[in-house]
């Protein structure tokens, strides 16, 4: 890229996340003297340009920061949102921005840059309307802003792309909302650092808002089946219903991808509406050498740039691993022995009935939970991690068969309730291991080490009666 950028000294926020830190790197070699502004710095030491850049530091809702932030600023990129599930996202967005605004103007900046969301007229998604309100802040301020609004960003470190990929990659076959059906305007992520970077040298008095779209226009279902054409997968068969609200929805997603939850609702809710380029000025203002990227090549490069998927192989070692521990003990017990039935139970013993129901929908957590936990290690190149869990499940799972062996076949309930008790721990120390790639985690598992909690009681209880 050309230096148009040399001598001009610009602010970029949000470069933790993926567009901020993707846009770093072309505005250097455009010239651009860069600083970003960051709540912890230190999530940027795995940046390969950190030496490159000055790190401020601060909060983006507190003036004074913001104030350090702008300090001799020319353009200012805006790459922020409250995407965090806290409630309250447009009120939040609004006072941010509303904040930034008013900093940026004390400073003396020229030029704001945004990036928001594409969106129609009429009634929006909470997370549209938010980015719809951002940026008519920023163009009724004082600091001439240039708006900038996407559809899906085609990028390896896109939510939009990321939930695109695990929906397609892990299902053959979906159940969707009907509103797959609404077309949308998709662009690659080389595009949108070309207009962000361009936008900059634009002349001082352009302050409105452009849509930024591919060169393509198609549905949400016929954009999966280009991936999993492009990326060699058979044809996904979908069912689209009427009922699958994008609450219900980002749900199923949030279980299905590593996309948080927080972050798929609001990206599911903007599927409802029909995302496609009202204008495309930007494109006679910023010309893009060579054109705009296609689809396919911008799914290609996204997938080429994107960690493998592990989730399958992962649920099949746990799957296997569970279900051969179930098999183990379901196999050791033997409730209708002549020993069983003579020894004393306390009244509290739950119906037989009970336990292979609870048993069942625990083993299915397990797997399910551990599957996850295991491929976000893998996603995060947390190689010492991934083998401490496996070591702690493969040892859960032992002490789980080994307390029906003990029980059952050695007829050992003192015995039994030691190696219940060590199981108890095991699933507690399971439960905080996933808990700490995702809290959610360790809530699902968190029954698991109450029910073994329980069986220790239970085994405590028929060794002192039984002695």
């Amino acid at each position: 890229m050309s230096k148009g950028l040399t001598d001009t000294r610009v602010l970029v926020t949000g470069a933790t996340g993926y567009v901020g830190g993707e846009l770093v790197p072309p505005l250097l070699d455009a010239g651009a003297d860069v600083r970003v502004l960051a709540r912890d710095a230190r999530g940027l030491d795995d940046r390969p340009w950190r030496a490159e850049v000055d790190v401020v530091e601060g909060d983006a809702t507190q003036p004074a920061d913001l104030d350090r932030a702008l300090e001799g600023i020319d353009t200012a990129y805006y790459l922020l949102h409250s995407m965090d599930g806290g409630g309250h996202l447009g009120d939040r967005d609004r006072d941010m921005a509303q904040t930034f605004i008013a900093a940026a103007e004390r400073a003396g900046v020229r030029r704001i840059v945004y990036l928001g969301g594409m969106h129609p007229g009429g009634a929006l998604s909470e997370h549209l309307a938010s980015r719809a309100e951002v940026g008519q802040v920023f163009l009724d301020g004082k600091v001439p802003a240039v708006v900038l609004q996407a559809a899906v960003i085609l990028g390896a470190g896109s939510a939009s792309f990321q939930m695109l990929r695990y929906l397609t990659g892990r299902l053959p076959v979906m159940i969707a909302p009907k509103w797959l059906r609404n077309r949308l305007q998709p662009i690659a992520i080389e595009d949108v650092l070309h207009y962000l970077i361009g936008a900059a040298t634009l002349d001082g008095d352009v302050n409105r808002a452009f849509d930024i779209g591919g060169p393509e226009i198609l549905t949400y279902q016929e954009l999966i089946q280009r991936y999993a054409k492009v990326t060699g997968r058979r044809k996904r068969a979908i069912a689209l219903l009427p009922v699958l609200t994008p609450e219900l929805a980002s749900v199923w997603v949030g279980a299905v991808t590593p996309v948080e939850s927080t972050v798929a609702r609001p990206l599911v809710g903007s599927l409802v509406h029909e995302v496609v380029a009202g204008e495309s000025d930007i494109r006679d203002l910023l010309p893009r050498p060579g054109g705009l990227v296609g689809i396919d090549d911008a799914l290609r490069s996204a997938e080429r740039a994107s960690p493998t998927d592990t989730g399958p192989r992962n649920l099949l070692i746990t799957t296997v691993a569970t279900t051969a521990a179930a098999a183990l003990g379901s196999w050791a017990t033997d409730t209708g022995s002549r020993w069983y039935k003579s020894i004393d139970k306390p009244a509290w013993q739950p119906p037989a009935l009970t336990f292979p129901v609870v048993w069942t929908a625990l083993y299915g957590t397990i797997a399910g939970t551990s599957a996850s936990t295991l491929t976000t290690h893998d996603r995060n190149d947390e190689r010492t991690e991934a083998g401490r869990y496996r070591a702690a499940l493969l040892t859960n799972l032992a002490l789980n068969a080994g307390w029906s062996l003990t029980f059952f076949r050695g007829k050992n309930p003192a015995a039994a309730t030691v190696v219940s008790a060590a199981l108890a721990a095991s699933s507690a120390d399971l439960a905080r291991r996933a808990g700490n790639t995702k809290p959610s985690r360790g809530a699902t598992l968190a029954p698991y080490a109450a029910w073994c909690t329980f069986a220790t009681a239970l085994s405590a209880s028929i060794a002192r009666r039984n002695r």
